[in-house]
């Protein structure tokens, strides 16, 4: 059986145009309440764990990361 996981990463606020290069291969939402969510396709955690230094890296407020598997 093959899986691969699915990543929402939800964010407070809204991502401007030059932090949203940091994240380019990935799906982008803004969500009514303010907050940002990254969509992350990824087979690994060292993936995962890049996107998470990378908000790190950008001083945002990481609120939530969820997995969901992909059949």
């Amino acid at each position: 059986m093959n899986t691969n996981a699915c990543y929402h990463i939800y964010v407070n606020g809204r991502l401007d145009e030059r932090w949203l290069r940091w994240f380019e291969g990935h799906t982008i939402d803004y969500v009514d309440n303010g907050k940002t969510l990254i969509v992350l396709a990824a087979n690994d955690q060292p993936a995962l764990f890049g996107v998470i230094n990378r908000i790190r890296d950008l001083g945002l407020d990481l609120i939530s990361v969820q997995k969901d598997e992909v059949r």
